[in-house]
């Protein structure tokens, strides 16, 4: 009873019927097999929450992170149902932002792709924001969302206030693709073009389900167990061959070449690295394709964009002909698209036509870009081009730069702690600190998460991967966050890696609940808080273009992390210390530790970016904005 209002409730022959279909799926370990074994009819009548739950699983999706509501009370039933017979899991999260943040952790670290199941209003609003992270670095998952009811009766409680319909999936449709399911019956349509999303060969991302309270109970007769689509699997093929003779002339007739490798280029650094060795052609890499090629190579230039490196902005600047791969020229990446100034070409390759078409004097190669730097590489090699002397002498200067890097980041580090008012005591910097995490996690294998702000600029400046795959941030929208929460994937993956996710002391309160969910999930990995009470980041950034900070700092509030985190069951506090054997110290402790340790480390702020690796190049943002709109108006790229 609600109320004096009686609920109505699955009969018991319905429960009966859900249950047996759950157990005999378990007992054939798969939908498929049950319906070969002929354990299950193969035309059912069934509701629309079960049939998504089948259909998902048809496609491979087991796993469930939710936080329920009244919007999904119908749907939770029959989760629990089966998850009591061992088909699905479900994993419950105190904060959608965060949940969304792990499922996306879960597809882009371990391939296994989840859906997310929220509530009707602030809850799907919430999850919504968070998806940014996988829409802007292609991550494919399911987010379901209850939604208002059909039949028009009023306002629900929670819906966005309009008298319009389907308000909230048009907002979801704009994010990217989502399907309000109001008819039951095209439940089939909404998985197919689901999993075309969720993974699409190039450009994967969200898929946001819009299930209304009274369609989840809702029956669909006559639905047929063997249509249900499968999981998408296609790929794309290389380039028109039509298309490489004019990028096969621009790469014989110019000298000094760079390749920019973006995050779509992440998968393919054997095949752009033959490419480079081809052509001799400078490396520059993306903050989200570390490990692409080794740091050693002498053609890795590191880093380029507006924080990128004194060798790779010096490539960018100075290059002839760009060499685009998988990238979408994001304005930190190219400096608001002033980071090729000498450029007179470009060369774009790129599976999704519009990127490839990004600047002007493009010569856009569109397909798989291992096939097409496959490709190019074939054609190249007999013409023996990385011989030459000018291509030889541009490689030289380059590597002067790198060298030049080298020696910047060492003096960071070998001086690490500084007076800190704040603080009223010498902590370390910021970079010796991250360098100090940077080379624990490379000597034990660990994957690493750096959060948005001075973490990630300065982490990214000073990490040196020797594979891809073992450094994860958020470089598309920056979320603030999502270090801290994608840890918790580590305790719902089938094969868990062991983590190691930096934070700052802003990014870490806006997800501080992850540590009760962490220790709910038996996550194991490591969170370190570099706390130097403010927005670094911005702090610098507005020391940077106005001479003084403003509202970017905790003036008052002290905080002590290691009680609070105490306070979570199960959490291992340690502090890190002042020096770089005390963090490795520390982070020595949280490996052995069976759960999650956190590690608090004071850092140092000053006005004068002490501790900082610093900014190499430009950004269309504040009171630079009149001169580099100027210049980006001038240039002919």
């Amino acid at each position: 009873m609600f109320g004096d209002k009686v609920i109505p409730m699955l009969t018991s022959g319905e429960m009966t019927e859900v249950e047996s279909r759950a157990r005999a799926i378990a007992k054939a370990r798969s939908l498929t097999a049950a319906l070969d074994q002929g354990a299950l009819d193969p035309v059912i009548s069934v509701t629309s929450s079960e049939a998504l739950i089948l259909g998902l699983l048809n496609q491979g999706v087991k796993k469930y992170l939710a936080v329920f509501g009244h919007g999904s009370t119908a749907l939770g039933e029959a989760l629990r149902i089966y998850e009591k017979a061992g088909v699905i899991s479900t994993f419950a999260f105190h904060n959608e932002v965060a949940m969304a943040h792990a499922a996306s952790a879960l597809r882009w670290q371990y391939g296994e792709v989840a859906a997310l199941v929220t509530s009707i209003g602030p809850g799907a609003l919430q999850a919504m924001a968070g998806s940014l992270t996988a829409i802007t670095n292609h991550v494919g998952l399911y987010h379901i969302y209850g939604d208002e009811t059909t039949f028009g009766e009023g306002h629900n409680l929670q819906q966005i206030p309009k008298n319009e319909q389907a308000v909230f999936s048009r907002i979801t449709a704009l994010m990217g693709e989502s399907y309000l399911l109001h008819t039951p019956e095209a439940m089939r349509d909404m998985l197919k073009r689901g999993s075309a999303r969720v993974n699409h060969p190039s450009r994967p991302g969200p898929f946001y389900v819009h299930l209304p309270m009274n369609v989840q109970p809702q029956r669909i007769h006559n639905f047929n167990l063997r249509a249900l689509p499968v999981k998408v699997c296609t790929k794309i093929g290389g380039a028109d061959p039509s298309t490489l003779p004019p990028a096969i002339d621009l790469i014989s007739r110019h000298r000094r070449i760079v390749i920019k490798a973006g995050g779509g280029a992440k998968p393919y650094g054997k095949s752009l690295r033959r490419l480079a060795e081809a052509i001799g052609a400078a490396v520059v890499i993306a903050p989200v394709s570390h490990g692409l090629i080794s740091e050693e190579h002498e053609l890795n230039m590191h880093l380029g964009g507006g924080k990128g490196s004194i060798s790779g902005n010096f490539a960018m600047a100075n290059a002839d002909l760009v060499i685009m791969a998988g990238s979408r020229g994001v304005c930190q990446s190219d400096c608001s698209g002033l980071g090729y100034e000498r450029a007179e070409s470009v060369i774009n390759i790129n599976a999704n036509p519009d990127d490839a078409v990004h600047y002007n004097k493009t010569v856009p190669l569109v397909g798989d870009i291992g096939l097409v730097a496959d490709q190019l590489s074939a054609l190249l090699e007999p013409l023996e081009l990385a011989s030459e002397p000018g291509r030889t002498a541009w490689i030289g200067e380059c590597k002067l730069k790198k060298r030049a890097w080298k020696a910047h980041l060492e003096g960071l580090v070998t001086a690490p702690t500084v007076l800190d008012v704040r603080w009223g005591k010498s902590v370390l910097t910021q970079a010796a600190a991250l360098k100090a995490v940077i080379d624990f996690a490379g000597e034990h294998g660990l994957v690493k998460f750096f959060d948005a702000g001075d973490v990630q600029s300065n982490a990214m400046q000073l990490c040196a991967d020797e594979q891809t795959g073992m450094t994860f941030t958020d470089g598309g929208a920056s979320y603030m966050g999502f270090a801290a929460s994608a840890l918790i994937a580590s305790g719902i993956a089938d094969e868990p890696q062991y983590g190691i996710a930096v934070t700052g002391d802003g990014s870490f309160w806006m997800n501080p609940q992850v540590l009760i969910n962490a220790v709910e999930h038996r996550a194991k990995g490591c969170l370190v808080i570099l706390d130097n009470r403010r927005m670094g980041a911005i702090s610098t950034l507005q020391i940077a273009q106005y001479g003084r900070t403003y509202k970017t700092s905790d003036e008052v509030v002290d905080v002590d992390y290691l009680s609070m985190a105490r306070a979570v069951a199960g959490v291992n506090a340690v502090a890190g210390g002042d020096s770089s054997a005390s963090i490795r110290a520390a982070l020595r402790e949280a490996l052995s530790y069976p759960g999650l340790t956190v590690v608090h480390v004071p850092v140092v702020w000053d006005q004068d970016g002490t501790g900082n690796v610093g900014s190499f190049g430009r950004w269309n943002v504040g009171n630079w904005c009149e001169s580099v709109q100027r210049d980006y108006l001038a240039q002919d790229l």
